[in-house]
């Protein structure tokens, strides 16, 4: 294999099948996660025992289950494998999605949803893809499953209404269940065999490192971020949709605003991307975006009565709420060292589904007792203090992550290499680890001499 191969070089059959087949299982759990999310309340007057704050826990309980075993489960899997695991995590899925759909009280819909997110495979399918795809190809097949989470937000929440008029909240448990039956026929008849399970630092979590990883302000900042902005997410979905009903939208009709406020803030993202990436102005982007969090829930918090007004002001929120979910992820990978960014992406998703844990049950509990107007003024508190802690943040170094095979390169020359490898254009860190075989390079794509850096790999290869 050349251990420098061109990034834009095409995937093998085995590697796309791999990639999208595990992006499937990805796409169809998050789903089934996603799709009560906007109807769950809508029904509360059907479902013995509810009230706004166990509601918003049935909600989001998934999330904090979910951050507390994703890390232990990831590590498991280099034990007993990670197919084994998968599978055992969309049978535990399974199982709450069905002990939701039976249930007749909330308490039941709360059990089924924490055991739906004990299945949590997150970290699993990272280490499988890992196993299946060359060092190149690696982060393309990783961003392109972190990719399903947002087409599975997009998805539930446009079809979850319109499917809930159909079949109601527990058609919808057992319509997860399917998914998650079809998810599991998928790892086992299409999902390749790893031919060896390793660890691999970019995708995993190495528990040895988590001080590392904890103790940097620039990535405890970019965690803080993630967790404030699934809180209020989560906590907005347990009364928007009753803000839409109550302004006379019915049900089956909330996917008419959904889809194109959807659709519309990823259109309004693309530029401010290629502002942030191209232009190099992440820093000023990412600051513009949790501020336009800010000003959507203040205008939430005192208009809310009209449909046009909550219209306008969730394509304001998601526009920016868009943005910051994709550059997030980019932040940390350009932050983390090259050899912790899976131990650094872990704790970032920790952080994630903790906050939309959170969320709900928080969400749900203010809204009980202050109302939609003080929901959305605690929710635009939280984004200030993300965007204080954030004006503080380094200035991003726009650069790339790059992983080396040096499998034939001898053990006793890399110290020599390492100090050569430095001194080539657009290098600007590199991590060797003989152990592993590999080399964990940032550089700057723009000033990286290739050609130096692959004669450099034949003259110390065996």
């Amino acid at each position: 294999m050349n251990p420098i191969q061109d990034i834009a070089s095409p995937m093998t059959r085995p590697e796309k099948r791999a990639t999208w087949s595990l992006a499937s299982i990805y796409a169809f759990r998050m789903l089934g996660l996603f799709l009560v999310m906007p109807v769950l309340s809508l029904f509360a007057e059907q479902i013995e025992g509810a009230t706004p704050a166990l509601i918003g826990l049935a909600i989001g309980i998934y999330g904090i289950v979910q951050s507390v075993l994703q890390i232990p489960f990831g590590l498991v899997s280099d034990r007993f494998g990670r197919k084994k695991v998968i599978v055992a995590g969309l049978l535990l899925f399974f199982a709450g999605s069905v002990i939701a759909a039976l249930s007749t009280d909330i308490y039941g819909i709360i059990i089924g949803r924490a055991i739906q997110g004990s299945g949590a495979i997150a970290a699993a399918v990272m280490a499988l893809v890992a196993d299946l795809t060359q060092e190149v190809h690696r982060t393309k097949a990783m961003a392109l499953i972190g990719a399903s989470i947002g087409v599975s937000f997009g998805v539930a929440i446009t079809a979850g209404p319109v499917i809930a008029s159909f079949i109601g909240v527990h058609g919808i448990f057992w319509l997860i269940a399917g998914l998650a039956l079809l998810a599991i026929l998928i790892v086992l008849l299409l999902v390749p065999n790893p031919r060896l399970s390793r660890k691999h630092r970019e995708a995993q979590v190495i528990p040895s490192h988590f001080s590392e990883v904890l103790t940097h302000p620039e990535l405890l900042r970019l965690d803080y971020g993630i967790f404030i902005l699934h809180l209020v997410m989560t906590a907005s979905f347990v009364v928007v949709p009753l803000l839409m009903r109550d302004a006379g939208l019915i049900p089956a009709r909330h996917w008419m605003v959904y889809l194109p406020v959807f659709v519309l803030s990823l259109a309004f993202m693309i530029p401010f991307i290629i502002l942030a990436e191209k232009k190099q102005k992440m820093k000023g982007v990412f600051l513009g975006a949790v501020s336009i969090l800010i000003l959507a829930f203040l205008g939430l918090s005192l208009f809310h009565a009209s449909l046009f007004q909550v219209i306008g002001l969730l394509l304001l929120f998601f526009s920016g709420f868009n943005l910051l979910e994709a550059t997030l992820p980019s932040l940390i990978s350009k932050t983390a060292p090259g050899d912790l960014r899976g131990t650094a992406m872990g704790i970032y998703s920790t952080c994630q589904f903790m906050g939309a844990g959170i969320g709900g049950a928080a969400g749900g509990w203010c809204y009980g007792h202050y109302g939609a107007g003080g929901l959305f003024m605690a929710c635009a508190a939280l984004a200030a203090t993300w965007l204080l802690l954030a004006f503080g943040m380094k200035t991003p170094r726009h650069w790339t992550n790059l992983l080396l095979s040096l499998e034939r390169i001898e053990l006793q020359k890399f110290d020599e290499f390492e100090q050569e490898i430095l001194a080539i254009d657009g290098v600007e860190d590199v991590t060797l680890h003989p152990e592993e075989a590999v080399a964990y390079l940032k550089v700057d794509k723009q000033q990286l001499n290739t050609d130096a850096l692959q004669n450099l790999i034949v003259q110390y290869s065996r």
